[in-house]
C-alpha cells in the first residue's frame, strides 16, 4: 500500500486531488481563503458626455475647434449663418417700434378726450347760463303778455329764445356725454396696445434667443470628441455636430448580490486601470444602485417560466475617484478598471447625508 502511495503516478493523482480542492475553496471562498475583498473586472469609467445639437436650422458657417481639444465654459464651438436670424431681430425689433408708438398715441388720446371733456363742461356750463337767462326772460313777458302789456311778438321771441335755450342744454349734455365715452373707449383699447407691446417685447427677445443660438458655445470646460459638423453643412434642429466631455469622471463598478453584504458608502477602493499599465489610483464609494442592472434593461427578465436557473444578479457602485492624484486627469469614460473594495477598511471618507446606508442587500444581513 505504502508502496503504491509512493508512486509517481498516485503522487501526481493526489496532488491533482489536493490543487482541485483547494481551486473550488479559493473559487467559493471557502476557508482558509475566505477574504474580505471584493473585486470586479465589470467596472467602468463614466463621465458626463454632452452631444451638443443646434436649436435651429441652418448652414455651418465656422468650425473653430478640432478633434479631441480641451475647451472652456462658453468658448465657441459651432457657428450657423446668423443673417437670416439678425434680420428677424431687426424685423421683431420694428413691429415693436410701432406698437409702442400706437400705445403712445392712445396716451395722446386720452389727453385730447380730456381736453374734449373740458371743453363740453364749458359749453354745457355757457348753455346753461344761457337757459338761465332765457327762463327769466320769459318768466317776466309771460305774465305781461297774458294781461295785454306786451306785445305778441316781444312774447313770441322770448318764448323761442327759452326753448332754443333748453334745446341747446341738451345739445351740450349729449355733447358731454359724447365725449366721456371717447375718453373710455381710449382707456380701454389701452389694454390690448399694452398687451401688443408685450407681446411684440416677447417676439423681439425670441429673435434674439435664435440669434444666440446660432452660436453654439461649450456649457462647461472639458475636451471634445471627434467634430462632425463641416463649414457649409446643413444642419438641423437636434443634428448631432460634436461631443463634450467634462472633466469630472467616476467609476461604476457592478458587483454580483452576494459580494455587496458589508459593503458602505465611505470605503476605500482601489482601482486598477487597464489603459494605465494596471496603476492603481484611490477612491472611495459614493452610492449604491436602489436595484439591480436587470431591472433597468429595456427588455426585462421573466423568471416565471418552468425552467429556472438562478443567475447572481449585479448592482451597480458608483465610486468616486479621490482627488489630487496625477493619473486621475487621465481617466477617460469608456474606460475598463479594476475596482477591490475591503469590506473591513474603516470608512475613510464621511458619506453625504444624502447617500448614508449600505448595499442594498447588506441592510437585509
Amino acid at each position: 500500500m505504502l508502496k503504491s502511495l509512493r508512486s509517481p503516478t498516485s503522487i501526481i493523482v493526489l496532488l491533482a486531488g489536493i490543487a482541485g480542492i483547494a481551486l473550488v475553496l479559493y473559487a467559493w471562498r471557502l476557508p482558509p481563503f475566505h477574504s474580505s475583498v471584493e473585486s470586479t473586472e465589470n467596472a467602468y469609467v463614466r463621465g458626463f458626455v454632452t452631444i451638443m445639437s443646434p436649436q435651429l436650422a441652418g448652414y455651418v458657417a465656422d468650425v473653430p475647434v478640432h478633434d479631441y481639444e480641451t475647451v472652456k465654459a462658453g468658448q465657441l464651438l459651432v457657428k450657423i449663418d446668423d443673417r437670416i436670424y439678425a434680420q428677424k431681430v431687426a424685423q421683431a425689433e420694428a413691429t415693436l417700434a410701432g406698437q409702442k408708438a400706437a400705445l403712445a398715441n392712445s396716451f395722446q388720446q386720452e389727453l385730447s378726450a380730456k381736453a374734449g371733456i373740458a371743453a363740453s363742461q364749458a359749453q354745457l356750463d355757457g348753455a346753461k347760463a344761457a337757459f338761465n337767462r332765457a327762463r327769466a326772460t320769459w318768466d317776466r313777458i309771460r305774465p305781461l303778455a297774458e294781461k295785454g302789456v306786451s306785445t305778441r311778438s316781444d312774447a313770441d321771441q322770448a318764448r323761442a329764445g327759452f326753448e332754443q335755450a333748453d334745446a341747446a342744454v341738451s345739445q351740450a349734455e349729449a355733447g358731454l356725454e359724447v365725449s366721456k365715452q371717447a375718453l373710455a373707449t381710449t382707456l380701454g383699447a389701452r389694454a390690448g396696445l399694452q398687451a401688443a407691446v408685450s407681446g411684440a417685447e416677447a417676439a423681439v427677445e425670441l429673435a434674439r434667443i435664435d440669434l444666440d443660438n446660432t452660436r453654439i458655445v461649450a456649457p462647461r470646460d472639458g475636451r471634445l470628441g471627434e467634430i462632425g459638423a463641416r463649414i457649409g453643412q446643413y444642419v438641423t434642429a437636434g443634428s448631432q455636430l460634436l461631443a463634450l466631455v467634462p472633466n469630472d469622471v467616476w467609476v461604476v463598478a457592478n458587483f454580483k448580490e452576494t459580494q455587496l453584504d458589508g459593503m458602505k458608502a465611505g470605503q476605500p477602493v482601489a482601482i486598477a486601470v487597464d489603459a494605465l499599465q494596471r496603476n492603481e489610483l484611490t477612491g472611495h464609494i459614493e452610492r449604491f444602485s436602489p436595484a439591480a442592472g436587470s431591472e433597468f434593461s429595456i427588455i426585462r427578465p421573466d423568471n416565471a417560466t418552468g425552467n429556472f436557473t438562478k443567475v447572481a444578479q449585479r448592482v451597480g457602485v458608483r465610486i468616486v475617484v479621490d482627488p489630487g492624484q496625477p493619473l486621475a486627469e487621465m481617466l477617460s469614460p469608456g474606460l475598463s478598471v479594476v475596482v477591490r473594495v475591503d469590506k473591513d477598511a474603516p470608512v475613510r471618507v464621511a458619506p453625504d447625508q444624502a447617500n448614508i446606508g449600505v448595499a442594498p442587500v447588506a441592510a437585509h444581513g
